[in-house]
């Protein structure tokens, strides 16, 4: 029966190499890999199950992400980062919607406990007044919480400076001139909204201009709810010459607006959104607004929980990535 080391000498490369080839442990070039499954298959070489292999060293590679379901391709955009990580390590992903639901969010949890998931990456910002009853259901699991704010039990978290990403989209249109600042908040109940707020009143006070409650509407993260928060707005006499808009999604439905009411972006109104998701630049005019790293975020998210992985008693760490303004064509200096 042929072994690792006769399919390493035909291929041309190490034992190791091939081993991680089989077995998927770690990236391995294209040409190398056909080569070494090239060797194996000439060989007659039968690799042992994934399942059987499994249950020798008690791993299975494999990794659990939950995230909301949303409209919002923020979403997607770190499930990729997190999807691609995990390809290079050489771990699988599975990956479960809980659409917003805190019962398909447990049911999905014991899915993933049955299928022996070797850790487990949160992103269900939805579910935040679930956190202990669901950390309860995943026993000792190696987890990693993106975005959730503050939680009640321990465990490596990644996380955008929300805080300083608000203060930044309001400094910039400030420092466009402009003193008349609205803004369209998130659902105040989660964290990342809080946050990105006391951003944009914290630059506000440290300007010292005043806050105007007709100019602060919370809405809820969705292209619609932007749209309607500024038809909200739009209803009193007198409008400001900017607004922080909390999210890209919420920003794409100001703009829509704004174009129904013949209001023109950024002649008449200056708009910064939030997260800079890939077709913030399509928009027309093309959307400033705050980038958050989210292939790193998903990146962070992956390499931190194998490390939980290998090292479960190291200290928990809060890896938390900073934001910054993308200037585009929805923003102009106040005359």
């Amino acid at each position: 029966m042929a072994t690792m080391k006769d399919i390493a000498k035909l291929a041309g490369v190490s034992t190791s190499t091939v081993s991680h080839v089989i077995n998927k442990t770690r990236f391995v070039s294209d040409e190398i890999a056909e080569r070494v499954n090239g060797a194996a298959k000439e060989l007659h070489y039968y690799a042992p199950s994934a399942l059987a292999r499994s249950l020798k060293i008690n791993r299975t590679n494999t990794i659990g992400m939950l995230v909301t379901t949303s409209t919002n391709p923020f979403f997607g955009e770190v499930v990729k980062g997190v999807e691609r990580s995990c390809y290079h390590l050489g771990y699988n992903l599975i990956l479960c919607n809980t659409e917003g639901d805190a019962t398909r969010m447990k049911a999905s949890i014991e899915t993933l406990m049955q299928k022996r998931v070797d850790g487990l990456i949160l992103m269900c910002s939805t579910l935040e007044g679930e956190q202990d009853e669901i950390y309860d259901r995943m026993g000792n699991l190696p987890v990693v919480i993106m975005d959730w704010g503050p939680t009640s039990f321990a465990c490596d978290k990644i996380q955008d400076n929300s805080l300083h990403g608000g203060y930044l989209a309001t400094k910039h249109l400030i420092d466009n001139g402009h003193t008349e600042i609205g803004c369209i908040t998130g659902p105040l109940v989660k964290s990342q909204a809080q946050t990105r707020f006391e951003g944009f009143k914290q630059a506000m006070n440290e300007a010292k201009l005043p806050l105007k409650p007709e100019w602060i509407i919370e809405s809820d993260f969705e292209c619609e709810g932007g749209a309607n928060a500024f038809v909200q707005m739009q209803q009193h006499a007198h409008q400001p010459s900017a607004i922080f808009v909390c999210n890209d999604m919420m920003a794409m439905g100001v703009l829509n607006s704004a174009h129904e009411q013949s209001i023109k972006v950024p002649e008449d109104l200056s708009i910064i959104g939030y997260d800079d998701i890939h077709i913030a630049k399509f928009m027309t005019p093309s959307l400033t607004t705050v980038h958050q790293p989210k292939y790193r975020l998903g990146k962070a998210a992956v390499d931190a929980l194998i490390a939980r992985i290998g090292d479960s008693n190291s200290e928990k760490k809060v890896v938390e990535l900073e934001p910054t303004v993308v200037e585009r064509n929805t923003v102009i200096a106040h005359r």
